[in-house]
């Protein structure tokens, strides 16, 4: 896939999933509704926005490394080699990992205990998703490769430190999707 056509389908895909899930639902749900006052009040919102922005940044790094390798986060346009820089040489879920930051921080911000439930929610559909379907597809998908990258980097908490196969050695084999 041409690196133009991958950013734009990885942008959509965030706008329309990480909108949906992380701004539009909750919105509707009504948790995004200012609970603090001062003068404690700035110190959650403070936190929580810090929060928000630092859950965005392995996000916008995964959806990077994901159009570098020729490909997008949306399964159906995956890269054609299993992705293992950046973030991902400290943790499998970037994306997921930053999502949760990001509801955290929606939770400090807006002083909402419905919105820890959501994302505790969250977590479990993340962990469902990933166990029972990117797991096993990427187990097939490139087999030996996926199972040293698998039991060498957590899932969910980051490693403090890096992978340190040569990233070359993982991500040069390139694979048709089944």
């Amino acid at each position: 896939m041409r690196r133009s056509l991958a950013a734009v389908v990885a942008v959509g895909w965030g706008v329309a999933v990480g909108g949906t899930f992380g701004c539009l639902l909750p919105y509707l749900l009504g948790y995004w509704t200012v609970r603090w006052s001062a003068p404690f009040g700035l110190i959650p919102i403070v936190v929580g926005a810090v929060l928000i922005g630092l859950g965005v940044v392995p996000i916008v790094q995964a959806f990077v490394a994901f159009v570098r390798a020729g490909g997008t986060p949306v399964p159906a346009a995956s890269p054609p080699r299993l992705v293992v820089s950046g973030l991902y040489r400290y943790v499998r879920n970037p994306i997921y990992v930053g999502f949760l930051v990001v509801l955290l921080g929606e939770a400090l911000l807006f002083g909402s205990v419905r919105i820890v439930g959501y994302t505790a929610i969250a977590w479990c559909v993340s962990a469902a998703a990933v166990l029972f379907y990117e797991q096993p597809r990427l187990a097939r998908r490139f087999g030996t490769e996926y199972e040293r990258y698998r039991h060498a980097v957590p899932a969910w908490l980051p490693r403090l430190r890096r992978l340190t196969l040569p990233e070359h050695a993982v991500t040069s084999r390139r694979v048709s999707d089944r």
